[in-house]
């Protein structure tokens, strides 16, 4: 049976709601002067997968008070009102093969809800948001001492426990979806204290630019979420100029020899105004046929790139091709990754 539920509406941008276990009234989240800290839970990953290989922070806690936001790393992989943490998957071919949502710490299942698609947001005509169903599917856990945690945005039909139920740190919740107010498949973890939205990774606020010694998480689960400020989510080879939508969704296999084009592209997150990036392509002699440089304009959560030559008269040489793909932040390199071609 599932516990009812009301959340509490806030608009793309502004956080992720409650998955109450009533439906009666709305709750607000209060960010300013949280009661005093009791007997936090030690958290685990909330997810499993490696971070930084198969998933990503996408955004953190937004800890600036105004209209602006900063993560706990003084960085910008936030937005304003965030109050979660996004563990996101780099496509939705990930998301199809399943990636599960792990209880971060026991405790009792106190809300949950299922039965929202796995739709973008983005790609739903005439429905700018998600109302009341903005978290989507998602399950709440009551840790005793007013502590709590939320994992939103889950996979329809992979509601894994009950109301009531006791659960252990590491049993599985669901699976990583794309339901609610969201644009790319993700769980958003959130901690709360008698209501309060928490860090895990600054509980007490933004300090020093760097996960506090009062961080949530285990000491052995904080070293393997190592701040990244940007990384690469996909790369990969086309025949055509590729739309970002397929490529998340994994519709382009490598060109053939007859390809009308060879296209390089990528996606990164985590890029910031002033960052320069070079796309490079190598014939299979090694020689360059193609070299791609630009200045970023600003900062954002994803950018997806590309850059390609189109077929000569004579066909395409056999052999190995090369593509190469540089950012650069203040004139050191901060991401960097290359892909072959070979075409028979």
């Amino acid at each position: 049976m599932m516990f009812p539920i009301a959340d509490r509406f806030i608009p793309e941008g502004k956080g992720t709601p409650q998955i109450q276990t009533t439906t009666l009234g709305v709750f607000i989240i209060l960010l300013c002067n949280p009661p005093a800290l009791a007997a936090p839970p030690s958290l685990e990953l909330p997810i499993r997968c490696s971070i930084g290989q198969d998933c990503y922070i996408q955004n953190y806690f937004d800890h600036d008070p105004g209209p602006g936001w900063n993560d706990y790393a003084c960085g910008h992989l936030a937005y304003d009102g965030h109050t979660g943490t996004d563990f996101r998957l780099p496509d939705l071919v990930a998301m199809r093969h399943g990636v599960a949502v792990i209880a971060a710490a026991d405790g009792i299942v106190a809300g949950l809800r299922d039965g929202e698609p796995d739709i973008p947001v983005l790609m739903r005509p005439g429905e700018p948001d998600t109302g009341t169903r903005a978290a989507g599917n998602g399950v709440r856990i009551d840790h005793g001492d007013g502590w709590e945690t939320q994992y939103s945005h889950m996979r329809q039909g992979s509601i894994a426990v009950r109301a009531g139920q006791q659960v252990h740190a590491g049993e599985r919740l669901g699976m990583v979806g794309l339901s609610g107010n969201t644009e790319f498949p993700h769980v958003d973890f959130s901690v709360r204290h008698h209501g309060h939205a928490v860090d895990p990774f600054a509980p007490s606020g933004l300090s020093a630019c760097a996960a506090g010694s009062d961080s949530l998480w285990k000491p052995e689960i904080l070293n393997t979420l190592r701040y990244m400020p940007t990384g690469i989510l996909l790369a990969g080879w086309a025949g055509e100029a590729p739309d970002p939508n397929k490529a998340r969704n994994g519709k382009y296999a490598n060109p053939r020899a007859d390809a009308a084009a060879l296209v390089f592209w990528i996606e990164v997150f985590g890029v910031q105004a002033g960052d320069q990036q070079t796309l490079e392509m190598l014939d299979p002699q090694g020689r360059r046929m193609l070299l791609n440089e630009s200045t970023l304009p600003g900062n954002k959560a994803t950018w997806f790139s590309y850059a390609g030559k189109p077929r000569p008269p004579r066909g395409w040489m056999k052999g190995a091709y090369r593509a190469e793909y540089r950012l650069k932040r203040k004139g050191a390199t901060v991401v960097t990754t290359a892909r072959e071609l070979k075409i028979p």
